[in-house]
């Protein structure tokens, strides 16, 4: 019989303050707070953000940026990206307690250049991105389990960044700072446009007198979507793969006739067709000589 493994030791508590309670903030509070550490502080500017903090941190303080930095071992930036370089800048500005404090955004385009106001009054950067999307409801805490966060850290404070997100149910990945714009280009480009396609697939769907497109499509993109993911470009079907220069002309024939599709979506069909012949061609899925018909009709340089 195995001796039993005593529990893993639980981190220091940490006083966890929120400037910025909205969806993603309070996501992450309330992950903190379910592993043990205390909300203790927020600052809400939108009468929305003030209603979430005290309901889902009733003990905590509703005060101003600087004073919820007063209170906090740890505090929150979860604003938005482009308001974040102006909060840091103030919270440095107005002489607002940053020593010693950790400060972790949330952001996917910033990593840690966008703390240096407050670094350099000795504030501890962490950029800790969780990969998800929040909706607002109770469920968000329970979508961080096994949600990987890209993690920028200074080297010192890159085990605290790991435990954190770890205590947050989440699987750290490290990103390079040059590199965060890409990473969040990638996510971003990924995640948003795939909506995109989505909705507007079951646009023409209804256009064509389909009631219900979820009930066409869902089947359809989760196989798509779990090929892509497994195989990679391997996963590739449709004409374009296959070459079928005639059906892709017929379909930006249809699209250009339709009246509810705009130039916009039959440039975008055109050019995510192209995209996708170039990565079929690159892959050996499509041949040349196919390759070649399906350049005319997509028009452009071959």
């Amino acid at each position: 019989m195995k001796p039993e493994q005593p529990p893993p030791r639980h981190p220091a508590r940490l006083s966890v303050g929120i400037i910025g309670p909205g969806r993603a903030g309070t996501a992450l509070g309330a992950a903190l707070a379910r592993a043990g550490h205390a909300v203790v502080a927020a600052a809400a500017v939108s009468d929305a953000s003030i209603r979430r903090a005290r309901a889902n941190f009733p003990g905590a303080v509703i005060t101003e940026p600087g004073q919820v930095l007063r209170r906090a071992d740890l505090a929150l930036l979860t604003v938005p990206d482009d308001v974040l370089p102006g909060l840091v800048a103030g919270l440095a500005a107005t002489g607002a307690p940053l020593e010693g404090r950790m400060l972790a955004h949330a952001s996917g385009r910033h990593g840690l250049a966008v703390l240096e106001p407050a670094v350099r009054l000795g504030g501890l950067p962490l950029a800790l991105h969780p990969v998800m999307t929040f909706t607002g409801r109770g469920d968000d805490i329970d979508r961080l389990r096994g949600t990987s966060f890209g993690v920028t850290a200074p080297d010192a404070l890159r085990p605290a960044a790991e435990a954190l997100v770890i205590e947050m149910g989440g699987e750290p990945v490290f990103i390079p700072e040059e590199m965060r714009d890409l990473y969040h280009a990638a996510l971003a480009g990924a995640a948003n446009h795939l909506v995109t396609l989505v909705t507007h697939a079951a646009d023409l769907l209804r256009a064509c007198g389909v009631a219900n497109p979820a009930r066409l499509l869902a089947p359809l993109l989760s196989a798509s979507l779990d090929n892509a993911l497994r195989f990679g470009d391997a996963g590739l079907t449709g004409p374009v793969a296959r070459g079928d220069a005639d059906t892709v002309a017929a379909h930006i024939a249809a699209l250009s006739a339709e009246p509810s599709a705009s130039p916009a979506v039959v440039a975008a069909y055109t050019a995510m067709a192209r995209l996708t012949a170039d990565r079929a061609l690159a892959a050996g899925l499509l041949k040349p000589g196919d390759a070649e018909r399906l350049l005319d009709v997509l028009g452009g340089p071959r």
